[in-house]
């Protein structure tokens, strides 16, 4: 009954793993839940109140402009220009979407045809790949391995797929590697990008949650950046606004005319009160940001710190809500969905096997950074038995 396209998708793991965690929470058992990137901080208040005062506006019911409201899109520009000191024009090179997954899907079933190529970095946010499945594109892997320091190899890129490579995804800082780079990473891909005629598509959902020091570039702040790409934000994870949908895409002219055209053809646009709130959210941003990344640097120093006691090999991020980690030595011989099975089903504590990310990820688990600190340190507790 599906379509061939969707048979070619990947199984989705963490429909697995949510399976497991359900009969371990009927079982009885005490699940401290660090699969899923899914905020546990609360909204700001200003922005719930926002939300609240929005819908009680005339009209607030009726259909939202597809691309988003203008208001919305001059917050947008004036935070870029404030945050990166990067000139957006609001009215041509943004378009609000309903979360970054629904932005990035639609640019694969925009641009590609089934005879283009998508240069997707492996492992990585799942959407990248799956869209250039689920749209017909070819998928061509870019292996992030540890001796190139998780960097995709262009060069490596073979000439026959480079001639008809259309995008290249990219995503930083990355997840789920948490890999981080500096301005001057982007300043080749540019000219590399215009000379094959390529699309450069950047996601950099988690720019704002840096720590030690770090502050993470945008793409769009390299000169020569417009003329071949776009950037993807969300307001999931600066603001925990995940479960309300909204979030944006700036860059090139053309390609966000195109993009806008396509959301007009499959959805009518993020409800208006939430497009509000998100104003607001980005108004506040200076005020609550060193908040919210203190919560989530102690939350990683805490898990880390328990990791090296526990013997288990990782890096220490400098951006990201998550910690990447390989499977421990004693566990090596099972794949990671096994890991992470035995995980909950042993000790409760729920982690993303990196599998999910693409098979490049198939030796690592990654831990989001969503439970308190006291639950983070009983997750601890519970792996050292394992």
């Amino acid at each position: 009954m599906q379509s061939i396209r969707i048979s070619k998708l990947p199984p989705y793991v963490f429909t697995m793993i949510n399976k497991l965690k359900k009969e371990a929470r009927a079982q009885g058992m005490d699940i401290i839940d660090m699969g899923m990137g899914s905020p546990d901080l609360p909204v700001p208040k200003e922005v719930r109140d926002e939300l609240c005062n929005a819908i009680h506006t005339k009209h607030i019911n009726r259909y939202p402009a597809g691309d988003g409201i203008i208001e919305l899109k001059r917050a947008i520009a004036y935070w870029y220009g404030k945050r990166f000191n990067v000139d957006i024009n609001p009215s041509e090179e943004v378009v609000v979407l309903i979360g970054s997954k629904e932005g990035i899907a639609n640019m694969s079933a925009a641009f590609l045809d089934r005879d283009d190529y998508a240069l997707v970095p492996t492992p990585t946010y799942p959407i990248f790949f799956n869209s250039v499945i689920m749209f017909g594109g070819n998928l061509y892997n870019l292996p992030l391995l540890p001796e190139n320091d998780f960097l995709p190899d262009l060069d490596s890129i073979e000439p026959g797929v480079l001639r008809r490579a259309k995008i290249l995804y990219l995503s930083y800082p990355h997840n789920p590697t948490t890999v981080c780079v500096d301005k001057d990473y982007f300043k080749p891909i540019i000219p590399w990008a215009k000379e094959h005629r390529i699309i450069v598509s950047h996601d950099a959902a988690y720019t704002e949650i840096c720590f030690d020091g770090y502050k993470a570039p945008s793409f769009m702040e390299v000169e020569g950046a417009k003329d071949v790409g776009v950037e993807f934000h969300s307001l999931s994870k600066t603001f925990s606004m995940a479960g309300w949908r909204v979030a944006f895409v700036v860059g090139n002219a053309k390609i966000m005319k195109i993009l806008a055209k396509m959301k007009s053809y499959v959805d009518f646009g993020c409800f208006n009160a939430i497009q509000k709130a998100a104003v607001r959210a980005l108004e506040l941003n200076d005020e609550i940001i060193d908040e919210t990344v203190a919560a989530y640097q102690r939350r990683r120093d805490v898990l880390c710190d328990g990791l090296d006691k526990l013997g288990w090999k990782h890096q220490r991020p400098k951006a990201t809500l998550y910690v990447w980690a390989p499977i421990p030595e004693a566990f090596q011989e099972m794949t990671s969905l096994e890991f992470a099975s035995l995980m909950i089903k042993e000790t409760g504590v729920a982690v993303a096997p990196g599998v999910g990310f693409g098979e490049a990820g198939n030796g690592y688990i990654r831990f989001a950074l969503v439970e308190e600190e006291a639950r983070i340190q009983e997750a601890l507790e519970r792996l050292a038995k394992l």
